[in-house]
Order: C-alpha cells, then sequence, then structure tokens
C-alpha cells in the first residue's frame, strides 16, 4: 500500500509544530546542550528529514500513533495492533511466488545457481524475471503484481530456503532500490517511464547511499549533481553497494544545490570515462555484486529527479529502509531454518561416549532456542509486514524486526549451528565456513543495530521531549542556566511556567494505576508472557522521562544509557508480539518454541537465572525437533555429512 495516498496535514498528536523554517528539536536540544552548529546542523537536518517522512502518512499511521508508541506511552496499551494475522496472497501473486520458486528449485537441483564465479549468474536473473519475481512489489498497471508487503516478506522466508542470495536480491530490488523510491515518490511520467522494465527485471535496481565518508553520517554525503540544461552532470563516489554492475537502475542520493536528492540512473552498458565501478574483496554478499561506482561528469536527465511532496533526498532514503529492515528479518527466518535442518543429521549421527550428541541436553536446548528465535522472526515479519500493508509508517516496529532477526541470525550460526557441527564447520564446502560472513554481515545492513536502538529510542522519546522537556531547556538557556537545580530558589523561579505541566504528568503516571490490558484466548504460560509484556512496557515511562530528566541536554552523549533502555523496551514488544502469534498456532511445538523464547527475553530483561524447570522444558522441545517435530523444515536438503566415520 502507498502511505503517500493516506497522507494528509499533520495535526493533533501526530504534530511536533515544526516546519522547514524552524530548528527541530534535536537542533534545539544540541544546541541548548553546547554542541557545535556544525554537529547541531547536520543532527537537525536528521531529524527533520524523520518529520518529512511522518508527514507522508495521516496522522493515526505516524510513529506517536503506531502500535510501540502507544503501548508505552498510552494509558493502556492496544493490544490489537500487535496481534498479527496471516498475510491473504491473491491467487495471481501467488502463482508467481510458486513459479519463483520453482525456478530457483530447478536451478540449484541442477547446480546452475551459480556460475563459475560463484555469483548468480544473468539466465538464472532472467529466469525469475520470466516467472514475474522482479515485479512482486510494482503494481499491476505498471507491469508487476502488487503483491501485499506482508506476503511478500513471508514469501522471502521460502525463498531464502532454497537461495538466499535471490531472496535478498529481491528485497535490494524491491524495497530499498529503485522500485519502492519511484513507486512512492515518481510522478505518473517517471512510474510509466521505469516501473515496467523493473517489474520485468530488464533493468535490475540498487540503491546508492553510502560513501567512503558516509554511513550512519548521511549528512557527510559528498556525490553532487549540478544542473546543465536539461542534465544534471554527477561527481562522486558510492562504496558497498549491492546489485550494481553496469545496465543497472539505481537511486542515486546525491547534493543538488547543497540538498540531499535522489535521482533516478539508468547506468551505461558498459563502464567508460564518465563511470566506473570500484571493485574490492568483500567477504560478504559474494554471491552478487557490491561494489562501488565512480562518477565523473555523468549526464543524467533532469526528468529523473524524485521530487516528493515533503522533505527531500534523506526523505525518500529514509521511506524505503523499513521496507528492507522486514525483508531482513525474513530471510533471517529462512537461513536459521537451513541450520537447524543442518544440525539434526549430524546430532543424530556424531556420537560422544557411545551415545547420539542429538540425546545431550546442550544440542537439545541448542535446538529448542533455534526453534524460538525462528519462530520470534515468523512473528515479527508477520506482525510488521501487516502494519506496512495497512499505513502505518512502522518506523520503530521495522527497527525491532531488523535487529532481533539478524541479531538472532549472528547467534544462531555462532552459538548452535557452528558449536554442534564441532570442527567440521570450518571445511570447505560446509554451509557454516562457506556462509560465516553472510550471517554476521546483517547485523550492518539496513543501519547497524545499535545505532539503530538510539534511533528507535530518539523517536520513542521525541514527542516527549518536545511536550515538557524543550520548553525547559529555552527557559534554562533564557535565564542563563545550564542545569536545573531544584534546590535553588531562583531556578525554581525561572521554572516555575514550564515545569508545571511536567510535574503534572509525572503525578498522574505515580497516582493512577494503569488500566488492566484484556487479552485475547490464550494458553497459559503464553498469556503470562504477554501480561508480563504488557506490563513492562506500561510502566517504561517514568523510566525513560527519568532517564531524560537526569542526562538533559546531555542525553544525546548517553549512547550506552540509550542503547540499553532501548534493547529492554524492544524484547518486551518481541515477547508480546511472539506470545500472541504463537497462541494461534495450531501446531504445539510452534507454540512451545514461542513459550521458550519469552522466556529467554524475560531472563534478559530481569536478569533472573533459569529456573530447572525451563532446562525441562527446552530440552524437551529440542527432543521433539530432533525427532522432525519442526514441521516447516520437512523437505530441506541438509546436505551429506562431511568426512564420515565409521559409526559404530
Amino acid at each position: 500500500m502507498n502511505p503517500q495516498t493516506k497522507s494528509e496535514p499533520r495535526t493533533g498528536a501526530g504534530s511536533n509544530g515544526h516546519d522547514d523554517n524552524k530548528a527541530s528539536f534535536a537542533e534545539t536540544a544540541l544546541k541548548l546542550g553546547g554542541k557545535s552548529d556544525d554537529e547541531a546542523r547536520r543532527m537537525g537536518a536528521v531529524d527533520k528529514a524523520d518529520d518529512q517522512v511522518e508527514q507522508l502518512f495521516a496522522t493515526r499511521f505516524q510513529t506517536v500513533n503506531s502500535p510501540v508508541h502507544r503501548a508505552i506511552w498510552d494509558r493502556g496499551a492496544p493490544v490489537e495492533l500487535f496481534q498479527s494475522k496471516e498475510p491473504q496472497t491473491p491467487p495471481d501473486v501467488q502463482r508467481v511466488m510458486n513459479d519463483s520458486l520453482e525456478v530457483m528449485r530447478r536451478h540449484v537441483k541442477a547446480g546452475t545457481h551459480m556460475d563459475a564465479n560463484k555469483k548468480v549468474p544473468q539466465n538464472v536473473l532472467d529466469d525469475l524475471g520470466g516467472a514475474g519475481y522482479w515485479g512482486l512489489l510494482v503494481d499491476k498497471q505498471h507491469g508487476g503484481s502488487g503483491s501485499p508487503f506482508a506476503a511478500f516478506a513471508s514469501f522471502l522466508t521460502k525463498m531464502a530456503m532454497v537461495d538466499a542470495t535471490v531472496a535478498g536480491l529481491a528485497s535490494v530490488h524491491g524495497c530499498i532500490g529503485a522500485v519502492d523510491p519511484v513507486r512512492t515518490f515518481g510522478s505518473a511520467e517517471q512510474k510509466e517511464r521505469f516501473l515496467p522494465q523493473l517489474a520485468s527485471g530488464k533493468r535490475l535496481s540498487a540503491f546508492a547511499l553510502t560513501e567512503p565518508a558516509a554511513g550512519s553520517d548521511l549528512t557527510a554525503l559528498r556525490t553532487r549533481a549540478e544542473k546543465d540544461g536539461d542534465s544534471y552532470v554527477v561527481n562522486g563516489e558510492k562504496l558497498f553497494i549491492t546489485n550494481v554492475v553496469p545496465g543497472r537502475t539505481v537511486g542515486l542520493v546525491c547534493l543538488i544545490e547543497k540538498r540531499p536528492a535522489v535521482l533516478i540512473v539508468d547506468l551505461p552498458d558498459q563502464e567508460n570515462e564518465q563511470f566506473q565501478l570500484r571493485k574490492y574483496g568483500l567477504w560478504a554478499l559474494k554471491h552478487t555484486y557490491n561494489q562501488g561506482i565512480l562518477f565523473k561528469n555523468l549526464r543524467v536527465p533532469a526528468a529523473n529527479l524524485l521530487v516528493p511532496k515533503q522533505g527531500d533526498g534523506l526523505t525518500i532514503a529514509y521511506h524505503g529502509l523499513n521496507l528492507g529492515r522486514i525483508s531482513l528479518c525474513a530471510n533471517a527466518a529462512g537461513m536459521m531454518r537451513l541450520m537447524m535442518a543442518s544440525m539434526i543429521p549430524w546430532a543424530k549421527y556424531r556420537k560422544t561416549y557411545g551415545a547420539p550428541i542429538a540425546g545431550r541436553e546442550l544440542v537439545q536446548r541448542r535446538l529448542g532456542r533455534l526453534a524460538g528465535l525462528i519462530v520470534a522472526c515468523d512473528s515479527l515479519v508477520q506482525w510488521g509486514g501487516g502494519l506496512i500493508d495497512e499505513g502505518y509508517r512502522g518506523e520503530m516496529e521495522c527497527v525491532i524486526g531488523k535487529i532481533f532477526g539478524s541479531e538472532s541470525q549472528k547467534e544462531a550460526a555462532i552459538e548452535l549451528l557452528m558449536k554442534t557441527h564441532g570442527g567440521r564447520s570450518f571445511l570447505h564446502g560446509h554451509m557454516f565456513g562457506d556462509n560465516v560472513h553472510e550471517y554476521l554481515a546483517p547485523c550492518i545492513y539496513e543501519g547497524e543495530g545499535e545505532m539503530l536502538a538510539m534511533a528507535f529510542f530518539k523517536s520513542l522519546v521525541k514527542q516527549h521531549g518536545v511536550q515538557f522537556f524543550e520548553p525547559v531547556g529555552k527557559a534554562l538557556q533564557a535565564a542563563g542556566l545550564k542545569k536545573p537545580n531544584m534546590a535553588n530558589p531562583a531556578h525554581l523561579w525561572a521554572l516555575r511556567k514550564v515545569a508545571l505541566p511536567y510535574a503534572k504528568w509525572m503525578a498522574g503516571e505515580r497516582l493512577r494505576p494503569k488500566p488492566r490490558t484484556q487479552l485475547p484466548q490464550m494458553p497459559e504460560a503464553l498469556r503470562r508472557h504477554a501480561d508480563f509484556a504488557v506490563s513492562y512496557l506500561q510502566s517504561s515511562p517514568r523510566e525513560i522521562s527519568g532517564t531524560m530528566m537526569k542526562h538533559q541536554l546531555g542525553l544525546a552523549d548517553r549512547q550506552c544509557r540509550m542503547s540499553d533502555l532501548s534493547q529492554k523496551l524492544q524484547d518486551a514488544v518481541t515477547i508480546l508480539c511472539t506470545a500472541l502469534y504463537a497462541a494461534r498456532q495450531n501446531d504445539e511445538v510452534v507454540r512451545a518454541a514461542g513459550d521458550v523464547i519469552c522466556q529467554d527475553l524475560t531472563r534478559k530483561i530481569t536478569g533472573k537465572q533459569p529456573s530447572d524447570r525451563y532446562f525441562k522444558t527446552v530440552t524437551k522441545l529440542g527432543e521433539q525437533i530432533a525427532d522432525g517435530g519442526f514441521k516447516s523444515i520437512a523437505g530441506i536438503d541438509a546436505g551429506e555429512i562431511m568426512m564420515p566415520y565409521e559409526n559404530k
């Protein structure tokens, strides 16, 4: 669903009162906190771009009205907004998905899914185009299938179980590549010109954002485009661009008149003086092309400039990243299923002291934990994808999915897969040794995890800060004070007008009990998890606000504290989503896996130690999985056991 069709003036709870000519909350706070004008301006630009993305969405779909924001700041959590639904896939879309899976199964079985350089060959990409794979997120009017995003995301899990690289390329092309920017921000003429070729796969796409000096700090962009007649002349360098070879269509973020902008660039079919690729060794993404791009006076038609109704190029860049974050979590759910399918045969084959390690508690616990990680990822993908389809921006919700999915995949690879396979993990041809960088790199993709955790926290506290803390900061500045001392009558007098609203809010938090949340019918164990998550989220405003009060304008430098608080809140949301998701599953193994991961995340929040009862639960689950109980991995080719020995 195109959120642009739901846009309306930003008023009421969705507004922070800033326009393009006023300093953002971040810029004001940083200046008051003693930051340099340049740093305040740069952070203010990022904050303003975020505001402008918000304005693309109807008020009820903006961040302050999102499920996570409301579950924390409202009096009473809207549990119904955390209940995911099974995605409904139209029959014609399902046919495209089935045909695409069959294309890849055929190539994998024949060994033709990689060329001599271990890259996905062009004929495979063409075959997928014939099946309609590249047009899943393009509307039917422009030659695609118009898949609901929730259905697309869940499908990526299935594709990742066949070929994770091809699943990742669909996300690059459709989510963070040129498809989403053109579909969401393009004019009617631009859509007609670009989308049909993107849908067919004749022009696969990439998104060129990162530069040698601009990663998480997008205000450091240097690539520029200067208007010359009916063209823009582009100069600069991009780095770590996935899916870029000559002939691709690239969404290029650059500076035009010193402001970020996005040009849709059809790269030449061959390198030339104006366009070259910077090649380098990269361990991750080894089955596709990840390269740098050098532009030297490359001419791009002026008609290729995307002009959003609100904001600039950063607005466009931020918009598509949320889709990519959910897709990343979906891919992780598929890759972890491949790990599980590999672990089970080996655990049954490998014997220590005369008995298969599949019967050992440590191995059973690994299988149980892995099942929990998979089920939690499934729940976040289904939930986040559904919110996108409903029209929500999904900023905080998609960040949760990205961080949990990438960190789960990393843990599964190192702590569960590698330790179970032991030394054989490092053999050439082993799935761990051959793919370890692929398992770890998603922690960086679509924003490094801890950086995103801080962005999550900033989004969460932004309205609270504007409402209560910004007036206090301005009053302090007017009085020539840096930090309030409530024992000083002069300070109290300076804050007499602006402190009262905050005092009233805090009194309400202390004195008025939160209403009890009504949960749907659930198994008792899962109900307890949902109750805990809701209670934790509803009790968190005092800790969050207390942290803001303690650090005042210095909060921007308290990265560790923000990241820690953010992670606890994310874990509580994951507990709630997973408990609700597992409760409506008929498969008892899936329910048990949901219970296990909820217990794990609860202990992570509370710091409690695991009980003997927990160990009994998780090892029993692992035993069931070893006996074939995790049905969604049925049929996966686990590959042969490497360097087998006589097993007596």
